[in-house]
């Protein structure tokens, strides 16, 4: 029976924190048997979350931590189904699922809305967690494995396989990626940082399996674990299902698990190293990167100290540092690996440049230090010590879960101290924290002794220069089929029966279906009848088009501002996306851009400018679109953030043409970084480009194509005369737009509703649009493959489908979770080796999209794709597998978002044609689906030669993408 406090008598209750300004009381309870932590966020929330957490400390960098992560969740105890979590992902209305492996823990989180689902999957997480079978074919199939490259074929190669072997392949040819594992290596050369947890592609193939097992039996135990909980669940239902399937079961051990602190250098170091660059182009791709050790994370005051100290110096375009790096011609762009980590036990700053050379590297070093000491001698404005200080609220006040639940958020953002056995309550209840830190800024000297203290007189620093190497691509390539060689050359016949007795074994594993019953799972009656939809508690249609929307936005204002487009050249479209990622970063009015982003900053949490184009409900090639401006602000600052939104409107300035200069730079360098992150995003964009005028536009604008684009931009604006022939057209085209159809959308507290009107009266007016924007018609069938600097594959295949009203939407929408989960996730991943795959019906650009994710293979995964369709209409399927994948769907509509993330989206729908009524209908044809409309929508959509392929490629692929016939360009 629960005690009167209403907690499990196996818990002991630590204390009660209640947090005001996240309106919600943490409670913090210990496991008496075996010291276990539970912090429960309690709340009035029905989107419940829970995580449990693990401190995971690895010794080399084979990639034990990650491997394990994945093959913890293939099979358990009371779940002796082969991957249980990807079969709960489809029995399950979850909001998210996952696992993740930091440098330091690990950890499992899930939630959802639906109670029932809650306690489906927490049981199937604790079974996994703390009794997991840890199966051998599940660590070959997950970590790595050598095969024949025909697995039943003694005399084809040997090969390594594995999921995470490819999936680190990718992640790794990254260039930021290597460089913070870089630097993290060389400030701690004698801690656990120093390894790379996720796995070096070079060394995952020395780990075994018994070394995964022992790691698992180490670390893997109640008495190294803390759980986190948030929402409206009673404490103690939650902890009595902690107790009886899994913690009854234990005693208390000393997990011997604490991250010991590295010892500090007595003086600087200067390290080189090398990334792979699959281009002959070396000039100005080099990083140069300073990095510091400082304190430890557990303590909140020197976190803190060091969060203001990232911000005075970084946090926008007027702060020196950042100011510094953006207008030095050592570089093209500051570092994306930049600013402050402070999960670790120790925390890391970081600055620097890319797009440099390396003989600059001293140099580099010397503008970072040099600017750090002109902050000593002249210290910092108060307003912007201030600024910082206020940014610092508004994130902690703001209530996110667009796209990640805001619960979620708020536990990944406090577990890193409860993992270091510090204080995660103090991480969420800042605000005495932050008045302590008040009072120390008031004294002009406190912000140039942090400087000091904290970077200058700190021996413990490190200037990494991380080079590019146009060789060392190959050189791995043929170390790693050398080795391979050397393997096959010591095979006896013995050794080969034996791998090909593995193989079987593995696709035997692979192939088996399992007692499925054995697994919870919801039932169509669980499933909501209805969904909340926002909408506006007031509408002004006069001098402006006006929506205002009451939404728990825990004292902040959203404002939006929708501009109709007009007719635009194909110049003009092209310049499109620059001209929304310019806007907000230069000056307006009497202010230039330092000014502003100074004001900005003080007043705000910040602008954003983009276009949103969208193909029509009934018809894909009839689109409609619309120029967006997006700020927010706490609502004490309303005033100021209307004041400084109208100002890019009414006043914006083009004249800066060495910023426009620098910030495309910035834009060419994150647009080439992203590409490995987002490869299957761009392959389904590039594969799919051909469907309509607007996913033409799509791959253009935000594709591998725009990628290309902005690099030929860049490296135009070398002569001023080019700068400013881009500022005059950049300025005629924010005159065109700014003439349109204004609409408004405000989102904030009723309450402050006549204070936002206030302050927005004088900035009304209707505006026109003459001539209406239109792409006019285009389809034509695309293949084509992009080579760039990759080491793993990211294919797509498009088929010609219905617009997003079609009767026939609902059922497409359903078949790709149904592929997924009967044969795209075997297939593309298990026995394929890529990190992911799936397919799925794209409403926007009418079609329906296979893909697959850091991927080994070519011509097989797209030879999947259509087997995958065969399976689909050629087989009897259980309905049972038609409802887990109407679940998937569901719970894609039905997932929510931030308060106002929800309005945002509502607003933009209603401008695009799409109201409430469109997406339960939409929904309820979801629910209607039958595995007959399965058989005949891929029937009649996906067979057949109508079929578009988008690949990406590194170089070393181009004969074999020759042979597949596709088109090759060059990124």
């Amino acid at each position: 029976m629960p005690e009167a406090n209403g907690h499990h008598p196996a818990f002991t209750l630590q204390r009660t924190v209640p947090i005001e300004a996240l309106n919600l009381t943490v409670e913090e309870y210990r496991h008496a048997k075996t010291g276990a932590r539970h912090y429960h966020l309690a709340t009035d929330d029905d989107q419940n979350v829970f995580l449990v957490g693990l401190r995971t400390v690895p010794e080399d960098s084979t990639g034990v931590a990650h491997i394990l992560e994945h093959t913890v969740l293939c099979g358990s105890e009371i779940y002796p189904v082969r991957d249980p979590f990807f079969m709960m992902i489809r029995r399950s209305l979850n909001t998210f699922m996952n696992a993740f492996t930091s440098s330091d823990w690990t950890a499992y989180p899930f939630a959802s809305c639906n109670e029932k689902d809650f306690y489906n999957l927490l049981d199937v997480y604790l079974d996994a967690t703390f009794f997991s079978r840890i199966d051998e074919q599940d660590f070959r199939q997950e970590g790595h494995r050598v095969e024949f490259e025909q697995w039943d074929d003694p005399k084809s190669p040997l090969t390594f396989k594995g999921i995470v072997f490819n999936e680190m392949k990718g992640a790794m040819s990254d260039p930021t990626s290597v460089l913070w594992e870089t630097i993290s290596r060389e400030l701690f050369p004698d801690t656990t940082y120093h390894h790379n947890s996720g796995g070096d592609p070079d060394k995952i193939p020395d780990l075994t399996y018994e070394q995964m097992a022992a790691f698992y039996k180490r670390f893997y135990h109640p008495s190294n674990a803390v759980f986190m909980t948030y929402g409206n669940q009673p404490v103690e239902r939650l902890q009595r299902q902690f107790e009886e399937r899994a913690l009854a079961r234990f005693d208390a051990i000393e997990p011997d698990s604490a991250v010991p602190v590295q010892p500090a250098f007595s003086a600087p170091r200067q390290v080189e190293d090398v990334y792979a660059l699959d281009d002959e182009e070396t000039a100005g791709k080099t990083y140069v990167n300073v990095g510091w050790m400082l304190g430890e994370s557990s303590d909140l005051d020197a976190r803190l100290e060091a969060q203001l100290l990232e911000g005075v110096l970084l946090e926008n375009s007027a702060s020196p540092l950042l100011k510094a790096l953006e207008t030095t011609d050592l570089g093209a762009s500051p570092a994306s690996v930049m600013g402050l980590e402070d999960s670790q036990r120790q925390m890391v700053f970081v600055a620097g440049l890319e797009g440099a050379e390396p003989e600059r590297a001293e140099a580099v070093e010397r503008l970072i230090l040099d600017t750090l000491e002109q902050v000593v001698e002249k210290g910092v404005d108060l307003e912007l010590v201030e600024s910082t200080l206020h940014q610092l609220e508004l994130e902690q006040r703001e209530v996110t879960g667009d796209g990640f639940p805001y619960g979620l958020h708020l536990i990944v953002q406090s577990l890193p101290a409860a993992i270091h056995d510090s204080d995660p309550i103090s991480l969420l209840d800042l605000e005495p924290a932050l008045d302590r830190l008040r009072e120390k800024v008031a004294d002009p000297q406190f912000i140039p002794a942090l400087v000091r203290r904290l970077l200058l007189d700190n021996p413990h620093r490190v200037r990494v220069t991380l080079k590019p190497d146009t060789e060392l691509s190959a050189r791995r390539w043929a170390a790693e089929k050398a080795r391979l060689a050397a393997m096959q050359d010591m095979l006896t016949e013995d050794d080969k029966h034996r791998i090909v007795d593995q193989g079987k074994a593995l696709a035997d594993r692979q192939a088996e279906e399992g007692d499925l019953s054995l697994l919870p799972t919801v039932t169509r009656e669980d499933i909501p009848e209805d969904i909340d939809i926002p909408q506006p508690v007031q509408r002004v249609h006069q001098p402006s088009s006006q929506q205002w929307y009451d939404r728990s936005t825990n004292g902040l204002c959203y404002l939006q501002l929708a501009i109709d487009l007009p007719a635009l050249s194909r110049a003009e479209m092209e310049l499109l996306p620059f001209y929304t990622g310019l806007l907000t970063e230069l000056g307006a009015g009497d202010r230039d851009y330092l000014a502003m982003a100074e004001a900005v900053t003080a007043k705000t949490g910040g602008f954003s400018a983009s276009a949103s184009v969208r193909a029509g409900i009934e018809d894909i090639h009839r689109t409609s679109g619309f120029w967006l401006l997006s700020g927010k602000a706490l609502v004490r600052n309303a005033d100021s953030m209307v004041d400084l939104f109208h100002q890019h409107l009414d006043a914006a300035r083009f004249d800066e043409t060495d910023r426009i200069r620098d910030l495309v730079s910035q834009m060419r360098f994150g647009s080439e970084q992203g590409v490995a992150g987002r490869g299957h995003v761009h392959a389904m964009m590039l594969a799919s480009s051909g469907m309509s005028a607007r996913a033409s536009l799509r791959h253009n604008s935000s594709g591998v194509a725009a990628v290309r684009r902005i690099k030929a931009m860049d490296d135009g604006l070398e002569q001023a005369s080019s700068r400013h022939d881009l500022a005059e057209r950049l300025g005629r085209l924010h005159e065109k737009i700014q003439g349109g159809l204004r609409h408004y959308n405000v989102v904030t507290e009723q309450r402050h509703f006549t204070e936002l009107a206030q302050a927005l009266r004088p900035h009304m007016h209707q505006g026109r649009t003459d001539t209406p924007f239109d792409l006019g018609h285009h389809a034509e069938q695309v293949r084509e493959a992009w080579i760039g600097n990759l080491a793993v594959n990211y294919c797509a295949q498009a088929h010609p489908a219905v617009p997003p009203k079609h009767e026939d939407a609902a059922a497409l929408a359903v078949l790709g979770g149904f592929m997924r989960n009967g044969f795209l996730h075997t297939a593309i991943r298990e026995k394929g080796g890529a990190y992911g795959g799936g397919a799925g019906f794209d409403a926007e650009s009418g079609s329906f999209r296979f893909f697959s994710y850091r991927d080994p293979r070519l011509g097989e995964t797209l030879e999947d794709f259509g087997r995958a369709v065969d399976w689909v209409v050629d087989n009897a399927h259980e309905d049972r597998t038609v409802d887990e994948a109407i679940f998937g769907v569901i719970a894609s509509i039905d997932k929510p978002g931030s308060p106002a993330g929800e309005a945002k989206k509502a607003f933009m729908d209603e401008l695009h044609g799409r109201g409430p009524d469109d997406l339960r209908e939409m929904r309820a044809r979801v629910l209607d689906v039958s595995q007959n409309d399965l058989k005949r929508v891929a029937e009649t959509y996906l067979r057949g030669d109508s079929a578009s392929v988008g690949v990406l490629a590194g170089p070393s692929r181009e004969e074999d993408l020759d042979a597949l016939g596709l088109h090759i360009e060059r990124l």
